[in-house]
């Protein structure tokens, strides 16, 4: 049983999960775990481990439309380096103040490999909540930011070639911005929403389920990292790259029409339309092919 069917199993018993949050009385919350193995290559600092760690889970309380207040996370090791545990920290402590959140403590652990678990809360705005579960056909498909950064990133940590420079800059691309306020300038705009943790391509799906619906997307307006061009050969795996690879932590969003241009206005990282929102029997689609629900696997 991979990921997403395990969730499906436990949606019937958890009535507050299945989206990017959960939200109970207006408190959003979520969690997030993240491993050595699956998630943080070689070359990855500490630093950046706890600002990507805790950057998840403040990207779902984006998702959500909510503003994010405060975040705690796990750290586990074989053995506790005072060095890499205080950038591990100084990482979460700077990606939350990023977001206007703080980062308000956690737990410490052994493991036989470097693990943590983040958990971020939020407000539901005076809008409400955005969940996965509201387009309709009609509405623009639009993204925030740009993509493939985390993949680029990938490729500059295995080429191990470029020195130092070349690990800094994978490091810096690894550090993403939660969408938080981009989020809240969707939260009376979007219809359905979600953060693009798995890729674009495997979103649009989880979207299209939720919200009993399709997409068409316009692969030429998918706004993609100028580092994407650096270690791509060819169109075809700049677009692997951008679509599939996941780890970008955007927001991926239905808009209406009229609200495209006042949340396009609204977003400090830019809102881009990529597409329109189908009948469901018009599946999910890229240039009129069908696209793959492929993306970023939890292993």
């Amino acid at each position: 049983m991979n990921e997403r069917d395990a969730l499906r199993a436990l949606a019937a018993d958890l009535p507050h999960a299945g989206d990017d949050a959960a939200v109970v009385d207006g408190t959003v919350i979520t969690t997030d775990m993240l491993h050595e193995r699956t998630d943080f290559p070689p070359g990855t600092t500490r630093y950046t481990a706890g600002w990507r760690a805790v950057g998840a889970s403040l990207s779902d309380v984006a998702a959500m439309g909510a503003k994010a207040t405060a975040a705690v996370a796990v750290y586990a090791d074989a053995a506790f380096d005072d060095e890499k545990l205080d950038r591990f920290v100084e990482g979460a402590v700077d990606v939350c103040e990023a977001v206007d959140a703080e980062y308000v403590g956690g737990d410490l652990d052994t493991h036989d490999e470097f693990t943590t678990a983040s958990t971020a809360i939020g407000d539901a705005s005076d809008a409400g909540v955005v969940t996965r579960a509201g387009a309709r056909p009609g509405d623009a498909l639009c993204v925030t930011g740009e993509w493939g950064r985390s993949a680029a990133a990938l490729r500059l940590f295995e080429r191990g070639d470029g020195g130092d420079d070349a690990v800094e800059r994978a490091n810096g691309l690894f550090r993403f911005t939660p969408r938080v306020a981009d989020g809240l300038a969707l939260a009376d705009r979007a219809t359905a929403m979600m953060d693009s943790s798995d890729g674009i391509a495997r979103s649009l799906h989880q979207l299209a389920e939720a919200s009993e619906v399709g997409f068409e997307l316009d692969p030429d307006r998918l706004p993609v990292h100028p580092a994407v061009d650096a270690v791509a050969e060819g169109p075809a795996e700049r677009f692997e790259l951008a679509a599939h690879f996941g780890e970008d932590f955007e927001l991926v969003c239905a808009v209406p029409e009229e609200a495209v241009e006042p949340a396009r206005e609204a977003c400090p990282a830019g809102l881009t339309r990529v597409g329109r929102v189908v009948d469901a029997a018009d599946g999910v689609t890229a240039d009129g092919d069908p696209l793959p629900d492929r993306g970023y696997t939890h292993g």
